[in-house]
């Protein structure tokens, strides 16, 4: 049986996790999100779906693992794909514009990147990723190299998403 110590202390440990923070930022500012993962495999549309009420912001997500998918589900350019690659500032932006746009989101946030253990090339370790946020007057890419395992690194991947999240919310007007 739990005591009330300890079910107080479980409470403020879900209280604290990122995805109950922007959730709560979200319904505050009543904005919603999309999501466009590709290397993280749905984490981050999972833990965001894990927190009570997140159908309250939350539209939806597309997992686009293929140059093909994230063509045809997200807008992502044909040409910005073959020039950059999959794993590329430009690629996870036009992800997130695509999930933003699909889902007629007030924000959308994508991952891509290179989890491992194979999969890196010269220029592109494994543990590379590229995570961006488009909303109407901003955007931004973050560029971050894990050093983990697979699973490691696609728990960095969206540890960092929904923290860019929760600082592009702290700067917008509540």
């Amino acid at each position: 049986m739990l005591t009330a110590p300890l079910i107080h202390a479980k409470m403020r440990a879900t209280m604290d996790k990122l995805e109950v923070v922007v959730g709560h930022m979200l319904v505050e500012r009543k904005l919603t999100l999309a999501v466009a993962e590709s290397c993280t495999g749905g984490l981050l549309g999972h833990r965001i779906t894990n927190v009570p009420g997140s159908s309250d912001y939350f539209e939806g997500g597309v997992i686009a693992y293929s140059y093909d998918a994230k063509e045809r589900l997200l807008s992502v350019h044909h040409d910005t794909l073959y020039e950059h690659g999959a794993v590329s500032p430009e690629t996870a932006l036009g992800m997130a514009r695509g999930a933003r746009k699909a889902f007629a989101a007030d924000i959308g946030l994508s991952i891509t990147g290179i989890a491992g253990p194979g999969g890196g090339l010269p220029g592109k370790p494994v543990g590379l990723a590229f995570i961006a946020l488009s909303a109407r007057n901003t955007e931004r890419v973050e560029r971050f190299v894990w050093e983990s395992d697979r699973e490691g690194n696609k728990s960095c991947s969206a540890d960092a998403a929904l923290t860019m999240l929760k600082e592009f919310l702290e700067q917008s007007p509540g």
